[in-house]
């Protein structure tokens, strides 16, 4: 479903997946976890950047939080608990195609989380799950502004409140 609730972006005859070439941008959201000083990335299997590592994230779904779509997202990508440390910027991810009309835009809610349980293993959506030193990800095939992004939540990570905000762990 469309996340306006409709089915109608999947009927359109559109090229590639339901979601290329829409009439408007998707919300997303990602969730930088870290777990002993390594942040965790998930190999993308689906456009756009195909093949690349990413933050775990994904659509939010209608009624549900920011936070909570984060830690849902986390949760069935990867099968990792974490609680949320802190906002972290927002990500706008705009793929043209080569006559210049937009392909995706999706706007993303990117957070900091810190590691509670679970051990990282690829899910649905993910094709591999990695903990990787942040002083790495320049040499990794990542999706844009990780790089930047990373670098954001760690120094937020580093000065979090002593309580977490929201946790997925039950």
């Amino acid at each position: 479903m469309s996340p306006t609730g409709s089915s109608a972006a999947r009927t359109e005859a559109r090229p590639g997946s339901a979601r290329s070439y829409p009439r408007h941008p998707y919300l997303g959201v990602s969730v930088a976890v870290f777990r002993a000083g390594r942040v965790l990335l998930a190999r993308r299997t689906k456009p756009p950047f195909a093949g690349a590592f990413s933050l775990p994230g994904g659509l939010v779904e209608v009624g549900e939080t920011l936070e909570a779509a984060a830690l849902r997202e986390l949760h069935e990508e990867v099968r990792v608990n974490a609680h949320i440390v802190a906002f972290n910027r927002h990500v706008e991810s705009i793929d043209r195609d080569s006559a210049g009309k937009i392909r995706h835009h999706y706007v993303i809610a990117s957070f900091v989380g810190e590691w509670i349980a679970g051990e990282a293993r690829p899910g649905p959506e993910a094709g591999e799950a990695v903990w990787v030193e942040p002083a790495c990800l320049a040499g990794i095939n990542c999706t844009p502004h990780i790089v930047a992004v990373v670098e954001a939540a760690e120094r937020a990570l580093n000065a979090r409140p002593s309580k977490p905000a929201l946790s997925n762990q039950q």
